[in-house]
């Protein structure tokens, strides 16, 4: 029996099709099926994004499924694009960026965005990249054209710091829970491990422990065992709990230095009524690298999850394809939730 702070999946004066924490889930949620004519978004032209598009955050607004994602030229500097489809599948894309790189600390890149929608305004993580250090970033604005960025928000903070420590700030992925739990508003956040922040105001973030002292750290012997890091903003089961699609890897270091990776997509789920612990995981992947551009890229062997929408009775899952293409695996209830899934506490 769960007792505590429970969460409802709408926001006083909000439609359900504005806001970001969408209902109606079970743990395990799926199974998700990859969708027959993946990529659903490819690298196109000589323009800022001619050579990788992957990666993007996702979210339903009047009836329409919009993403936001990651696209870079040659270069490798990535920038932030909009696309927004009718029906989850086919999108059109705006010709110019809606966030690109401005500041130092952001030189090489601005990658990997998260989004949650929170009393009309946006709230957009992403990684700011200098190619040396990579720290978890908040923009925020009210029309997803014009963006107020506030900087890096975990200075001195290290989420592999228990297992393969970068010697300097390293902070990625982050996602804000659209409503509060006792009154403060939460985020979970990291990748290599993953810990949790709270905030007053959404704009100022203070991680709940040091970063030695993940909530979650990797699996020995599992599919995460390298690292683990969040994925999508949560979706809310019918009990109250909160179910996030998280990202893990495993790695192999070859006797040249060479070193090859498998990204793999899980899930955890958490009870607002002990928000600082992962209650349980799923033991098996949900999503693993199968098709041609999940196995060729950028980076080989990647399927790397980061939006979930709850879109005409089904779940979209957006992912990225070994950090080349982004594909979409949809989960329709009527199918059965929780099929072949295995979890674990």
């Amino acid at each position: 029996m769960i007792s505590g702070p429970r969460l409802t999946p709408t926001i006083p004066g909000r439609s359900m099709s504005t806001v970001s924490l969408f209902g109606g889930a079970t743990f395990p949620l799926g199974p998700f099926v990859p969708y027959e004519h993946n990529p659903i978004l490819r690298p196109k032209g000589d323009s800022w994004e001619s050579a990788n598009l992957y990666n993007p955050a996702a979210l339903v607004i009047d009836d329409q499924v919009v993403l936001l994602y990651r696209a870079h030229a040659e270069d490798i500097v990535s920038h932030i694009g909009i696309a927004v489809s009718d029906d989850g599948y086919h999108f059109e894309r705006e010709d110019a960026p809606i966030l690109s790189p401005e500041h130092d600390y952001e030189r090489h890149g601005c990658e990997d965005p998260r989004i949650a929608y929170i009393e009309g305004t946006y709230y957009l993580t992403y990684t700011g990249w200098d190619r040396t250090v990579a720290q978890l970033c908040l923009a925020t604005s009210t029309d997803l054209r014009t963006w107020t960025k506030h900087g890096p928000l975990f200075e001195d903070f290290d989420t592999f710091k228990t297992m393969d420590p970068r010697g300097h700030n390293w902070s990625k992925a982050g996602v804000i829970v659209p409503q509060q739990i006792d009154g403060t508003w939460w985020m979970y956040f990291g990748e290599g491990g993953i810990y949790w922040a709270t905030s007053d105001d959404l704009i100022h973030w203070t991680p709940g422990t040091s970063d030695d002292e993940p909530m979650y750290s990797p699996t020995p012997g599992t599919f995460d065992e390298a690292l683990v890091e969040i994925g999508t903003s949560p979706v809310l089961t019918d009990d109250g709990l909160l179910v996030m699609l998280t990202n893990g890897a495993t790695r192999e270091v070859h006797s040249d230095g060479t070193v090859d990776v498998d990204y793999r997509c899980g899930q955890i789920v958490i009870d607002p009524a002990e928000p600082t612990k992962v209650m349980a995981r799923l033991q098996e992947p949900w999503l693993r690298p199968q098709t041609y551009e999940d196995t060729h890229g950028l980076v080989s062997n990647v399927t790397f999850v980061e939006g979930l929408v709850k879109f005409r009775g089904r779940w979209f899952a957006y992912y990225g394809q070994s950090d080349t293409t982004l594909a979409v695996a949809v989960a329709d209830p009527a199918d059965g939730f929780g099929v072949g899934l295995r979890a674990d506490g």
